[in-house]
């Protein structure tokens, strides 16, 4: 079996255009997600996503790198040291 990590993806969401397509990504990755937490900030009008993962690096980087190369997306991981 190889190694998973537990990492969490902070997304940022500046035009809601792309909230679909940042969606998509998360359910096609759904079987590594230990739970995620979105929430809409109207005063800047933007959406802010928290994924809590459990997998195997590459797969938690290439999730990280499709969801941040959305257009008005930003995305970072941060990985537990164990």
């Amino acid at each position: 079996m190889t190694e998973t990590r537990v990492a969490v993806i902070a997304i940022m969401i500046e035009n809601n255009v792309v909230v679909p397509d940042v969606q998509k990504l998360l359910s096609e990755y759904s079987r590594y997600i230990i739970g995620r937490m979105g929430i809409p900030y109207h005063k800047k009008n933007i959406c802010i996503i928290s994924v809590v993962l459990d997998a195997e690096t590459d797969i938690i980087n290439a999730l990280t790198g499709k969801i941040g190369k959305l257009e008005h997306v930003n995305a970072k991981t941060v990985y537990s040291k164990i």
